[in-house]
């Protein structure tokens, strides 16, 4: 079964109100370029080869890359809205007059926002629903007592069995930590202040 790998850490923030506190993040174990997100699909049954799949995924990115820069969102059914926003300069202009986009707008953010429909809810919290964790500590400590086992049981019948990647507090929900609905993207994800498993 598929599961969220979380580690626990201690904010060392200083004249921070939560120093001291322990909070959760997500620990990511591989990040799946175009090439490797098309073989993985072709791999689920799918009628494409992974070619094929590599050319459509290399075509969505850059028509939402237009649509994005032409002033639409882009909704994929299911999945979300990628829209823009713009960072500004700090303390604005002046008035209307004088606001200059070459030195008012510093950037433009990709964001995305998980759909809400009943159905295919993602947001924040619900997507929290959906998920099932285990905390990376438990994680090396059971293949460590499994590797361990293995070396002990020699020919015995009982001996020990490697845990692979289950354990009791595989299930374990970290801490009171609830992420923020709406926009997930940008911003900072470690602020311990907030509870987030980022």
């Amino acid at each position: 079964m598929a599961k969220i790998i979380y580690e626990i850490y201690q904010n060392q923030v200083e004249d921070h109100p939560s120093k001291g506190k322990y909070f959760a993040r997500v620990k990511t174990i591989e990040t799946l370029n175009t090439r490797k997100l098309a073989n993985h699909i072709a791999e689920h049954g799918s009628i494409y080869t992974p070619d094929v799949i590599f050319g459509v995924l290399e075509k969505f990115r850059s028509c939402l890359i237009e649509q994005l820069l032409n002033s639409r969102k882009v909704k994929i059914d299911g999945l979300g809205i990628f829209y823009l926003t713009a960072e500004c300069t700090k303390g604005g202009a002046e008035s209307a007059e004088k606001f200059n986009v070459q030195k008012n707008i510093e950037a433009l953010h990709i964001r995305f926002l998980p759909d809400t429909e009943q159905e295919t809810n993602i947001s924040s919290r619900q997507f929290l629903k959906k998920a099932s964790f285990i905390n990376k500590a438990a994680l090396f400590k059971d293949a460590e007592e499994g590797a361990e086992g293995a070396e002990g049981s020699g020919s015995d019948s009982q001996g020990g069995s490697s845990q692979g990647g289950s354990s009791q507090s595989s299930t374990e929900t970290p801490g009171s930590g609830e992420t923020p609905g709406g926009n997930t993207g940008g911003g900072g994800d470690d602020d311990p202040d907030d509870g987030v498993i980022s």
